[in-house]
């Protein structure tokens, strides 16, 4: 649809937020030492005519060179209440899994893979978006161009690829930033690597619990991604599970997560030597003969089709660089970035950055602050925040983002179907809050019935002696 048009979700915010399960594709590193020192994600080499159709290629077709197997494991559940990520359309469905049934009741709030996978597919179908959609197809380049931008494609066909280039008014990214791990560079971490190939894996990459059967594992890391390796492993792993953490755990959790009889929480990684396989922890404790290290450590922004702005990011610190409010490119209005955020409300916060790119683009939307003003913006995030998760969290400060967001679309153009954002509603921060409420009580009760089953096996071996 041209701009004059436009007013309702923005095909790329639904197709790039849609992930699937990926069994069948390699779950590992391709290279350690690129990833470390941020070679890991480069940008193909092109062809020079165009259309064009060439064989496949290992450098090209790779799924693990190109980062496009998903962090996706066999239990993955939402961990977002409902009321808080459903669009303002289209409410979430209640059906539960098994699973999450047996662990937190009929009420509980989370939601398997698959019924998230559903609903955006529904979306599509519902409104017959499907039938605009263009797939198996990536973007390899956008370059601006006597003001166009100039995207060159790429199709998989069974038998190789087929290129060719189109140019649009505008770019609206919607790539996410799940791709490509970021492992801490330790010192010893890659020679301990090539010492002992297959042993630090990211938790991108971990799949099923049954893996880890008698395995000696250390899981690096204090956030949500950590907290469901450690329990999906510990009814399989050797005792105890070793949990190290830099700092502390994130606050929603707290230690609850780590409280547990068969886990040993650690200090940071300092040092992991090669020669004897022992793993050094900041508080002089050390363990060896470990099987696995799952780094549960985030991941880096990527985006290797987008020269401009894959430069900026090579200077910066995990973070997107020269954007506005996470969503607007700073020098080149035509150029706007959707779900490169953090800090919850997943998936709502998308449908009022999908509302406000819409009319910013289509001319209807308010005018945004002046150069100097975002670029001040920006220096004053990066002042108090500095890089990483805490720059590109929305977190405290929810309803300052919705409200901005808002109030820049305004209202839909009188006769069309679009969106009118409602308010933000406080209930949504409260409900935010209380989120983590299911899943520490499951924790807590881990603990005590394995603390218990601890003390009767302790009975039955005392009465043996």
């Amino acid at each position: 649809p041209s701009f004059e048009t436009i007013d309702f979700f923005h095909q790329p915010l639904l197709t790039t937020i849609c992930r699937v399960y990926t069994p069948h594709l390699p779950a590992a590193i391709p290279s350690l030492r690129d990833l470390v020192e941020g070679r890991a994600d480069p940008a193909i080499s092109i062809p020079s005519t165009f259309p064009v159709e060439t064989a496949k290629s290992e450098a090209i077709n790779s799924h693990q060179l190109r980062f496009s197997d998903t962090a996706q494991h066999e239990h993955l559940h939402s961990n977002i209440n409902p009321d808080i990520m459903a669009y303002t359309r289209e409410p979430f469905p209640t059906s539960l899994s098994a699973r999450i049934l047996e662990r937190y009741g009929p009420s509980a709030p989370f939601r398997h893979r698959e019924v998230v996978r559903e609903w955006v597919e529904n979306i599509f179908v519902h409104n017959g978006h499907d039938k605009l959609l263009e797939l198996s197809t990536t973007v390899e380049r956008a370059d601006k161009k006597d003001g166009e931008w100039v995207l060159t494609l790429r199709k998989e066909n069974p038998g190789g690829d087929y290129w060719w280039q189109e140019r649009f008014d505008a770019l609206v990214v919607a790539a996410g930033h799940y791709s490509v791990p970021w492992l801490p560079n330790i010192p010893g971490l890659l020679e301990y690597d090539a010492h002992f190939p297959g042993r630090v894996v990211h938790s991108k990459h971990y799949r099923k619990g049954e893996k880890y059967k008698g395995k000696r594992v250390i899981v690096v890391g204090g956030s949500v991604s950590s907290h469901e390796i450690i329990h999906e492993i510990l009814p399989y792993a050797q005792h105890p599970v070793y949990a190290s953490l830099r700092g502390g755990p994130i606050p929603s959790f707290g230690w609850a997560p780590f409280l547990h009889p068969h886990i040993s929480i650690k200090k940071q990684i300092v040092k992991m030597e090669a020669a004897t396989g022992m793993i050094l922890f900041s508080d002089g404790s050390t363990v060896d003969g470990v099987d696995h290290i799952i780094f549960g450590t985030g991941y880096s922004f990527s985006l290797p089709f987008l020269p401009l702005v894959q430069e900026r990011i090579k200077t910066a610190y995990r973070r997107l660089p020269g954007v506005y409010q996470h969503t607007f490119d700073i020098l080149d209005p035509t150029l706007t970035f959707v779900g490169m955020l953090g800090g919850g409300f997943t998936f709502k916060v998308y449908e009022w950055q999908a509302v406000a790119v819409a009319r910013h683009l289509a001319g209807r939307a308010k005018t945004l602050p002046t150069i100097a003003e975002q670029r001040a913006w920006e220096s004053k995030r990066v002042a108090e925040r500095g890089g990483g998760k805490n720059y590109y969290s929305i977190a405290p400060d929810y309803e300052a983002f919705f409200e901005f967001l808002r109030e820049l679309a305004g209202e839909p153009a009188t006769g069309t179907s679009g969106r009118s954002l409602p308010k933000f509603n406080p209930e949504w921060k409260e409900i935010w809050a209380d989120m983590a409420a299911p899943k520490i009580k499951w924790f807590q009760n881990e603990r005590i019935r394995a603390e218990k089953e601890d003390l009767e096996i302790a009975g039955r071996f005392k009465s043996k002696l």
